[in-house]
């Protein structure tokens, strides 16, 4: 069975039903209207190059009956060409290419064809759609004096209203502006089979980062946007975050591929911050740092706001290469609620699920109703890591407040974690250690739940760090380790080649096995 998961005016992307990690059990073949479309072994896949407002019909030897859908209607097909576009990679285009934005008329489609469109930032409108074809590509320019300034707040001449704009790391502090912008704008689509490049190399953006004074672009920014869906494109080398919502409502990101070197800086995949219903969905992944991070702000985001990342959907992707393959935070002071990842495979991350909290973060900074299942780690060091200590990102990280392992007082300042379930999973080739799940004494986790779940170390496995707080040693082979835990369910779990003990454990409420 197939179920349509989006469809635009010229595109439209599926998903096979099953209970499988990212890959589908064997090839398959798609027919569009009786004609061999496409091949694939994916459970996502996706059609380009469709007409507007047209039934098609989809049929594959691997299914039953047929789907029958149709692509939306649009107001115009505006090529960028028409308003002075060059594409040659060495012309600057922005003038053109913003022109054409600006001229689209409501549920428009601005089509680039094959050519490179070298630009400094865009600001879309409400209502439109960008259509990169295959063999296009939108490249940021080098000179990063064409970026501006985006300030973290001002202030109303008025009323004297504060109003949020720029952002870096979950405080409002200017930033530099994103090469794809919207901000309080809704109904923006960015199909095909094209690429986005920030061009963060050429640029310099990735030398010497920690010295630069303001934060570096996103590749895309939106900001307090409503419906905004990016699909098929390859998004690449931005300077810092690739996909960046911000307090934004519906946003689906579908059968993408975005990528950044190893040792690029910051350049996480998709960080939706404080975001409504985040549907992540096809997506492949291999970055320099975390492949989705969820955020929702650090303390004075999060107390005046009190806006959580909620009802996200991360499934049937492929994570490869970051630092974790699925966090939450460390920016997470206004909460993370309702997250499901399911049906994906990560491979060689630093961990798999990564939660990054500590104190300070404050009491909105909850967490959660958390589930993962039907996930395939390969590689992986460390699978599952909860980590309330983390000490990176702020100018405190090293106090002994943040440090002390000592039962200190639960106040304003006090994060919490609640319910986490991991199910149905094979860790292959685990290295420093199964599980890392590492409370407060004075808050510790409500309840993990560990079901149905095989790990495997790797013979090679060498010594690391599962998480990053003060005095962490470096564990190699290490079961699985829980400290200040209420309720500890455990359920079917194997582990296959560990060094010492299965269960490592302290200061646990209630331990169930069963």
């Amino acid at each position: 069975m197939i179920k349509t998961l989006f469809i635009s005016s010229t595109s439209a992307c599926f998903e096979w039903q099953n209970d499988l990690a990212y890959y589908k059990e064997k090839e398959y073949l798609i027919l569009l209207d009786g004609k061999q479309a496409l091949s694939g072994n994916t459970n996502v896949f996706s059609l380009f190059n469709l007409l507007p407002d047209t039934e098609y019909t989809i049929t594959s030897p691997s299914m039953e009956g047929s789907l029958v859908f149709r692509t939306k209607p649009e107001s115009a097909a505006i090529n960028v060409r028409d308003f002075g576009a060059v594409g040659d990679g060495r012309t600057d285009d922005t003038v053109a290419v913003q022109a054409a934005i600006n001229c689209l008329p409501r549920g428009g489609r601005l089509y680039f064809p094959e050519g490179t469109y070298l630009v400094a930032p865009l600001c879309l409108k409400s209502h439109i759609t960008l259509d990169i074809s295959k063999n296009a590509c939108i490249l940021g320019s080098s000179d990063r004096s064409r970026y501006p300034v985006i300030p973290g707040k001002t202030v109303d001449m008025v009323n004297g209203e504060e109003h949020f704009f720029g952002t870096w790391e979950g405080n409002a502090v200017p930033m530099h502006q994103a090469l794809i912008f919207a901000e309080y704008a809704e109904d923006i689509t960015i199909v095909g089979q094209g690429m986005i490049n920030g061009n963060a190399p050429e640029a310099g953006w990735w030398i010497d980062v920690k010295s630069q004074p303001n934060g570096r672009p996103r590749l895309m920014f939106f900001n307090r946007c409503e419906g905004i869906r990016v699909h098929g494109i390859h998004a690449c080398d931005a300077a810092s975050w690739q996909m960046h919502p911000y307090f934004s409502k519906q946003v689906d990101f579908l059968d993408m591929f975005i990528s950044a070197p190893k040792d690029s800086p910051n350049t996480d995949a998709i960080d939706p911050e404080a975001c409504d219903r985040v549907d992540i969905i096809g997506c492949r992944f291999s970055v320099g740092d975390d492949c989705i991070a969820v955020k929702s702000g650090k303390i004075e985001i999060g107390r005046k706001f009190k806006t959580p990342a909620n009802g996200y959907t991360v499934r049937n992707c492929l994570m490869e290469f970051g630092h974790g393959a699925v966090t939450l935070g460390s920016e997470m002071a206004g909460g993370v609620t309702n997250l499901t990842v399911n049906r994906c495979v990560f491979r060689k991350t630093d961990r798999g699920l990564r939660i990054k909290t500590r104190r300070g973060r404050g009491k909105d900074a909850i967490i959660d109703g958390v589930v993962f299942e039907n996930i395939k780690m390969e590689g992986v060091l460390t699978p599952i890591v909860m980590n309330m200590w983390y000490n990176c990102c702020d100018p405190d990280r090293n106090s002994e407040y943040v440090w002390s392992r000592n039962h200190l007082p639960v106040d304003d300042r006090t994060p919490y974690l609640g319910k986490f379930t991991f199910r149905n999973m094979v860790c292959e080739d685990c290295e420093a250690a199964a599980c890392y799940c590492d409370g407060l004494p004075e808050q510790p986790i409500d309840q993990i739940a560990v079901e149905n779940i095989k790990f495997t170390y790797s013979p090679d496995a060498k010594p690391s760090l599962p998480a990053m707080r003060e005095y962490m040693k470096a564990f190699c082979r290490v079961g699985m380790y829980f400290d200040n835990e209420k309720t500890l369910i455990i359920d079917n779990v194997t582990l296959d080649g560990v060094a010492g003990e299965e269960l490592v454990l302290h200061n646990i409420g209630e331990l169930i096995r069963k």
